[in-house]
């Protein structure tokens, strides 16, 4: 591990054990905003472990998601709560097994297409179950969570949402998926199973994805097909990853805490304009900041380093010539 990754080590530790400390200082309204980001941080962070190098746009958050939580409210009665939880994850990975061998030979348009249907088409299916079997349209999720103890639990996944990221980053399977966002045809003639590398992440991603969806369930109460599945999440997820940068793993969540904290003052006060605002913000982000907020400091940085350069080169130029 070089010096940079160490420091780089140091200060994630720091910045999780400050984050940590924020149920013991507010348990009222900020206390909900950090559960709301720290659920967006790991949403947002494990699409973009799959989207960020492959350049696959994925809109299936939503379906992933609600599984989880559906699997928490249907199976309340039958098995513990953190039991669930750990079968949400399962699910969630062998379903995007299927899938990802299904459909990530395809790509562009039509994988963005199909991916934004799949919630749809779960939800019609999860729909049609409930009615066949005589249920109500919802399900309740009685467990008592408070605010804090879910707080830790996401803020716990969403470190190891990072873990996994920064492993991935340092493995072949990592340098397999940078060169297949360059180039996959490239990679494929290398000698690399483009499939099974995009398969693989794809699965990690969604697993997350419905591990977070089990985790939240509770703090729902009630849990009905079009909350669980709703396409406005997988569009969500997709501009805080975009906001903040996409090609690092810190970059999303420069994204979810200026999105998050703009979000709730909209739905407050623009309630009827979220699904505008929301397009409006896509629109904004993809002209303005291609390459997130991570990638706007970069380019400063960059910019930066470049004057400076020119400054020296300059004075020394003026030096040998005054010799």
């Amino acid at each position: 591990m070089t010096g940079g990754e160490k420091r780089n080590l140091i200060i994630s530790v720091l910045v999780f054990l400050v984050a940590a400390l924020l149920p013991l200082v507010n348990n009222g309204y900020w206390l909900s905003i950090g559960v709301s980001v720290a659920m967006y941080t790991v949403l947002a962070t494990s699409w973009t472990l799959f989207s960020g190098p492959t350049n696959y746009i994925a809109l299936s958050t939503a379906a992933f998601f609600g599984i989880g939580m559906y699997i928490v409210a249907a199976f309340l009665d039958w098995a513990p709560y953190p039991v669930l939880v750990l079968i949400a994850g399962i699910v969630g990975a062998l379903f995007a097994a299927v899938i990802g061998l299904a459909t990530l030979r395809i790509a562009g348009v039509y994988f963005v297409i199909f991916t934004l249907g799949l919630a749809e088409l779960v939800r019609q299916i999860v729909a049609w179950m409930q009615h066949v079997m005589g249920t109500s349209s919802g399900l309740y999720v009685l467990i008592s969570m408070t605010d804090p103890i879910l707080y830790w639990l996401l803020l716990g996944l969403s470190a190891i949402v990072f873990l996994v990221g920064w492993w991935i980053g340092r493995s072949r399977l990592g340098f397999a998926l940078r060169i297949i966002g360059n180039d996959e045809v490239v990679a494929e003639h290398s000698g690399i199973s483009t499939a099974r590398a995009k398969v693989v992440l794809f699965i990690i991603s969604s697993a997350f994805a419905s591990l977070t969806g089990a985790l939240v369930a509770p703090r729902w109460s009630y849990v009905e097909p079009t909350i669980a599945f709703s396409p406005f999440l997988s569009f969500q997820v997709v501009i805080m990853a975009l906001l903040g940068g996409v090609h690092r793993l810190w970059g999303p969540l420069l994204g979810v805490i200026p999105f998050t904290l703009l979000w709730e003052l909209i739905s407050a006060n623009f309630p009827a304009q979220t699904t505008l605002l929301l397009g409006v913000a896509f629109l904004l982000i993809v002209y303005f900041i291609p390459h997130g907020v991570i990638g706007l400091i970069e380019d400063m940085i960059r910019h930066r380093h470049g004057m400076l350069g020119s400054v020296v080169s300059t004075l020394q130029r003026w030096k040998s010539g005054n010799a």
